[in-house]
Order: structure tokens, then C-alpha cells, then sequence
């Protein structure tokens, strides 16, 4: 059975047809029952690889002045410089991902003795990017 309506959209009139599929031979949603459903596989093991290392994140253990990034991204700032004194909670950079700005913060006070990053680099969650002695 074929039905008009009349439509407005957006301040435009449309005419439309419509066909009621529930009606008669042919329906809309199959009969219940009426689909198979295929048999869950069993589960495979899955173990995860160890993760690469790279250039700038092997060396083995992390000292206590060192300044590891928190998150994967691009250094979007190094805020100190080489031999600065910082204290502890100040800012000395900041990782961008995904648009949002992230502070690196010094745990310890003391003097930066190493800058392993600058600007523009990537960097992968717990890499270095400055030493503070």
C-alpha cells in the first residue's frame, strides 16, 4: 500500500510516496528465528610484544633528576636552559598532543645538566628530555 505525505524541510515542500512493507507477502524485518547465527570461535592467546627501544630512550635506568616525558607527542617548548637552577614543581617544557598542552615538571631541585630534546621533536611516554643535577 502506497502512501503520500507532504514534507517540509528547511521551509522547502517536498511531496513523497511512501511503500508499507509490513503489508502482504514482503516484510520489513525477518521472521524470527529465520537468521542463523554463526558459532563463536574460541579464543586465541594473544602475548604482547616487548616494546622497541630507541636511540633516545635506551640507557637503561632513569636517574632521579631525570625529566621523562608523561605522555607520547612533540616538545612544543624546552622552557630552561643548559647549567639553569631550577626548583622543584617549576615547568621546563611542555609536550603537545592532540592540541593540548602539557607541562613537564622537575621533581628535584638543582642545576640542568643535560637537554636531550628540543622543540619540534617527538617524544614516546617515559623518554628523557632534561637531567637535573
Amino acid at each position: 500500500m502506497e502512501k503520500k505525505f507532504k514534507i517540509t524541510v528547511d521551509g522547502r515542500e517536498y511531496s513523497v510516496t511512501v511503500e508499507d512493507l509490513s503489508e502482504g507477502g514482503s516484510l520489513l524485518y525477518p521472521e524470527p528465528g529465520s537468521m542463523s547465527i554463526p558459532t563463536p570461535r574460541p579464543a586465541v592467546a594473544v602475548t604482547a610484544a616487548a616494546p622497541a627501544t630507541t636511540s633516545r630512550d635506551a640507557g637503561g635506568p632513569r636517574a632521579a633528576g631525570d625529566v621523562t616525558s608523561t605522555l607520547g607527542g612533540v616538545v612544543d617548548a624546552v622552557s630552561v636552559a643548559l647549567g639553569q637552577t631550577v626548583s622543584a614543581g617549576d615547568t621546563v617544557a611542555i609536550v603537545e598532543a592532540m592540541k593540548m598542552k602539557t607541562p613537564m615538571i622537575a621533581r628535584i631541585s638543582g642545576k640542568v645538566t643535560n637537554i636531550a630534546v628540543k622543540a619540534g621533536d617527538p617524544v614516546e611516554p617515559g623518554q628523557v628530555l632534561l637531567t637535573i643535577s
